[in-house]
């Protein structure tokens, strides 16, 4: 993704940043203010050795005492030091650590909560990065301010007001280089920023490619495409090597004009001080102070240009995160009323719905009455409305117009997970958790016991294939449940259904991933499952619908039949008999 650097939403990544960082005020003030002191002893302390010197310089040795006054009281100043530099870095492990935990709750926290349109509309791979670029992004921005941020201003000011008091003129120097050092690394920065995005863009790209050649290694080596995919992928990563080695040249140009920089005040400041050394207007002391100071002062201006540089990167990786946690969620909870000990009545009252980003309207006026307890089956033509009609009911989506009620409790009114912990829902291609499979099916009641979780997966003969396992209920599955089959998926969504025993039931063609003897098997499950529940079957395969109460034919987002079975088949021109026609003599009867 491109950094946008020209419009950086500062204040917005502050908000967000203070709403986490505000729990760590001790800590964050601990290192602000520690920092700031051990900054200024670094320039404190080179002014106690500047009177060394001088009384050594005296070579009198009725001055002894002075001079180990001084060396102990160097001592410690340094042990000060040391003891607050330990406090300051232990606070600064402890803060940023904390904060950047919480900025991963804060992120994922509201992140979840977002409706299903969004992660439909985003990649989950960048969504996760957009989270772990947003607590990187801290760290990194807090590690520069506080080993080269803060301490540059604390030393920069304290360099020009110690030489100012003993001698201005240096400090005028030194300021002049100062600013024209600082003021040619933040031109030159910004003007590298675009190779910067250049660069990224290039990194970006190459992660893309690698992700999908890698991902799709199954592919390559069935259409026998290892040298293709193996010339598209060199062709990108030398397009990268390009952009970022202009990239680092940039840098090492950069480097090369801050190195003359600094030959040149070196120059200056000694070709000065050794013509008012000739005029005995300073001493040899003062030329070894300010050699302290110009080595100190150019290795912190040296850090600037990274500094700014972090600081753009930092909030643009940042701000990605923060204009997610600043976007509204499209479906808002009400929070106005709640249902509980419900029978099942689902009403579709005048309902039509639009897909916002097309236009396209799915359902249109759509009305459906379903009484408690009934069984159902919604079929149709792809493109029909049947999965809209399901994610509509689940509040996956806001409707466009018209209501839909529960027990006459419209959904809009509740929140969606009181709406979600009544309905049960099988999808027809179920993903897991990389998680164990007693995990997996637990899901479904988290708070079940053991002994409940293993009665659900017995119905749903899951324990047909887990008793094979080597680590039983204790396998992990794979990401999206990739080591088991299709069908061995299908029976443990079967079991979180069976294990949730919600009061309304969806079951998007239940059995389709399933063969022929695991379908006979999971029939009787089916049965008892949806025992005294209001089923919803979205049907693909004709067949396994024969018994509903009534089954309901959509067409362009509108009922053109309702009926059951043997009623629709005697509709000799229905849309319901030409699909059975088209599907009869494939199919067995199981519910």
């Amino acid at each position: 993704m491109k950094k946008d650097y020209s419009n950086l939403h500062l204040r917005l990544v502050l908000k967000y940043y203070w709403q986490v960082i505000r729990h760590f005020k001790l800590s964050f003030f601990t290192v602000v203010i520690f920092t700031i002191i051990f900054s200024a002893l670094d320039i404190y302390i080179p002014l106690q050795y500047l009177k060394l010197w001088n009384v050594l310089s005296n070579n009198d040795f009725a001055f002894i005492e002075s001079a180990k006054s001084i060396i102990i009281f160097i001592l410690f100043l340094k042990i000060i030091g040391w003891a607050i530099r330990r406090v300051s870095g232990f606070s600064l492990a402890y803060f940023e650590s904390g904060v950047m935990a919480g900025l991963r709750e804060q992120a994922f926290s509201y992140m979840s909560n977002h409706s299903y349109s969004f992660f439909v509309n985003n990649f989950t791979g960048s969504l996760t990065q957009k989270i772990n670029k947003y607590a990187k992004s801290f760290e990194r921005l807090t590690d520069r301010m506080a080993s080269d941020g803060l301490p540059l201003l604390v030393r920069g000011l304290g360099v020009f007001v110690a030489v100012y008091t003993l001698l201005p003129k240096y400090a005028y120097i030194l300021g002049v280089f100062s600013i024209i050092f600082l003021f040619t690394a933040l031109i030159y920065t910004r003007y590298k920023i675009k190779y910067d995005v250049i660069a990224a863009l290039a990194d970006t790209k190459t992660t893309g490619v690698l992700s999908d050649s890698i991902s799709n290694h199954s592919s390559i080596q069935i259409f026998t495409g290892h040298s293709y995919e193996k010339e598209r992928v060199s062709e990108t990563i030398q397009e990268q090597k390009k952009a970022t080695v202009f990239n680092w040249y940039l840098w090492e140009g950069l480097s090369s004009i801050q190195a003359v920089y600094s030959v040149a005040i070196e120059f200056i400041i000694f070709w000065v001080a050794i013509k008012d050394w000739s005029l005995s207007i300073i001493a040899l002391p003062f030329i070894v102070l300010l050699q302290s100071y110009i080595i100190r002062l150019i290795d912190n201006l040296w850090s600037f240009a990274g500094i700014i540089r972090a600081f753009y990167d930092g909030f643009a990786d940042a701000q990605e995160m923060a204009l997610i946690l600043d976007t509204p969620y499209e479906i808002i909870d009400n929070n106005q009323e709640s249902i509980k000990d419900i029978k099942g009545e689902v009403i579709f009252d005048d309902v039509t719905y639009v897909y916002k980003n097309n236009n396209t309207k799915v359902l249109d006026n759509f009305s459906l009455t379903i009484s408690p307890g009934q069984k159902i089956a919604i079929v149709g033509s792809s493109g029909a409305g049947k999965t809209t009609f399901v994610r509509l009911m689940m509040r996956l989506f806001d409707l466009t117009s018209g209501k839909i009620l529960i027990d006459k409790i419209d959904i809009s009114k509740i929140t969606q997970q009181n709406l979600r912990e009544h309905i049960a829902f099988v999808p027809q291609d179920p993903v897991l958790f990389h998680r164990t499979l007693i995990d997996n099916i637990r899901y479904g009641r988290r708070d079940a016991t053991d002994e409940e979780v293993l009665m659900a997966a017995h119905l749903a003969h899951c324990d047909d294939f887990i008793d094979q396992l080597p680590q039983g209920y204790n396998t992990y599955v794979g990401e999206r449940g990739v080591k088991l089959s299709g069908g061995e998926r299908q029976r443990v969504a079967i079991a979180r259904a069976i294990l949730k025993n919600a009061p309304i039931l969806i079951l998007d063609e239940a059995t389709s991933s399933l063969d022929s003897h695991s379908e006979s098997l999971i029939q009787d499950a089916l049965i008892k499952l949806i025992g005294g529940k209001t089923t919803i079957v979205i049907a693909h395969r004709l067949s396994t619908i024969r018994q509903m109460d009534r089954i309901i034919v959509l067409e362009k987002g509108k009922i053109i039949e309702d009926g059951t079975h043997e009623e629709l088949l005697n509709k000799k021109s229905g849309l319901y008999k030409k699909l059975w026609d088209l599907q009869a003599g494939g199919f067995k009867n199981i519910i």
